[in-house]
């Protein structure tokens, strides 16, 4: 086996919920995804195509009816192009993290370096190690209040004429951080000087609170590039449309690009299965009926935790700006992994452990506040609370 296989780190999170196995009263929040089923009328399509015995191979771009389907929803979000021009620049996947992992197969050599700004899902920092490249982080900075912001001093002085792609995921799993338009304007015109490709983690861009966009979404590299620019987004129904489990993401990427990314399609999954395609294309024609109310739920869930959460002696937080996640630290514990395993084993509460996400993070913990009964996330802090008490 390859030695950079070998030396990948297993999961922090799932070695935290091993801890909890066979236990009904932890209060899980380890995860990242919400508590709610898909929607019936998502899950009836699927069912349907099923029904219709649609068994066989797609294509491997994607079902032309969900392609076209995405670029309506895209060109929704992203007017500045017309929507027949959106299709040729959608390629379908099984996942966003299959997606992110088709990307990088699609721009990175053994040798070339990577530049990720972190913390981050350690999928992202994985993925380039794999196929050999060589990867530098650039930090988030954490004030005392518990935000993180960029330095994009440091991020610039980074990405270089040597660097083959810059790899940013906002707004950001874990700490909620998101860009501004502005900043996204000056990373991509650096980045064009550069020769530097972009990969654009954006799949929590629905998941926005700030309310200071015309689209409600999240600023998004989309809206400050030409079609042709040196970028791929990456996209998936796992948040937005609570799909977790359904396995279903897609590309924005240059259309020069598409037909061979079509071909890694190919070598890697062959294609999404259509079932799960036409229930994300109903997912898209009827995305009014669960995304809004999602994200206004998700709000609400915030700004319960979030007080309640800054009301805990010794714990330092930021109300996230996007995201599905609170990001906290307690002062006196700065060893996130053992503690998180602390709190599943005694006070019942399953946290994933900052350090799962870089070694910058390694004195927080992630909470997912993503749950359909709201007065458990006050439960939880209470359990939280009377630890801490001893």
């Amino acid at each position: 086996m390859r030695e950079v296989v070998q030396s990948l780190e297993e999961s922090r999170i799932r070695e935290v919920a091993n801890e909890g196995l066979g236990r009904s009263d932890v209060l899980k929040f380890w995860f990242g995804e919400s508590d709610e089923v898909t929607p019936d009328f998502i899950r009836e399509a699927a069912i349907a195509s099923l029904q219709h015995g649609e068994t066989f191979y797609a294509h491997n771009l994607g079902l032309p009816e969900l392609r076209h389907a995405i670029a309506g929803y895209m060109h929704g979000l992203h007017p500045q192009q017309h929507t027949d021009a959106w299709f040729d620049h959608i390629a379908v996947t099984s996942g966003g993290v299959n997606g992110l992992m088709v990307a990088v197969q699609a721009l990175v050599d053994a040798g070339d370096e990577v530049v990720l700004v972190t913390p981050v899902w350690p999928n992202l920092v994985a993925q380039p190690r794999i196929l050999g490249a060589q990867v530098r982080t650039v930090p988030l900075v954490a004030d005392a209040q518990g935000a993180w912001r960029l330095d994009m001093d440091a991020l610039l002085a980074a990405i270089t004429p040597g660097t083959r792609l810059l790899v940013v995921n906002a707004p950001n799993n874990p700490t909620g951080w998101t860009l501004t338009r502005e900043e996204q304007a000056t990373i991509l015109a650096h980045c064009r000087r550069t020769g530097t490709w972009i990969l654009a983690d954006e799949v929590y861009e629905r998941l926005y609170y700030a309310g200071d966009t015309a689209n409600g979404a999240a600023p998004s590299f989309l809206d400050v590039a030409e079609p042709e620019d040196r970028l791929i987004v990456t996209h998936s129904f796992s948040k937005s449309f609570l799909m977790t489990g359904w396995r279903l993401g897609w590309l924005v990427l240059p259309p020069s690009l598409t037909h061979a990314v079509g071909k890694l399609i190919e070598f890697n999954t062959s294609c999404a299965p259509v079932f799960v395609q036409r229930a994300a294309t109903v997912a898209l024609q009827r995305t009014e009926e669960v995304t809004p109310a999602l994200v206004a739920h998700l709000k609400t869930c915030r700004d319960t935790l979030v007080p309640l959460l800054a009301d805990v002696p010794g714990v330092s937080v930021a109300t996230p700006r996007g995201g599905m996640y609170a990001f906290f630290h307690i002062d006196g514990h700065d060893e996130c992994l053992p503690l998180a395993k602390r709190l599943v084993r005694e006070a019942g509460l399953g946290l994933a452990p900052g350090s799962a996400f870089g070694g910058e993070a390694s004195g927080w913990l992630r909470w997912c506040f993503a749950s359909r009964d709201v007065g458990r996330l006050g439960e939880g802090v209470e359990r939280l609370r009377g630890w801490l008490k001893g």
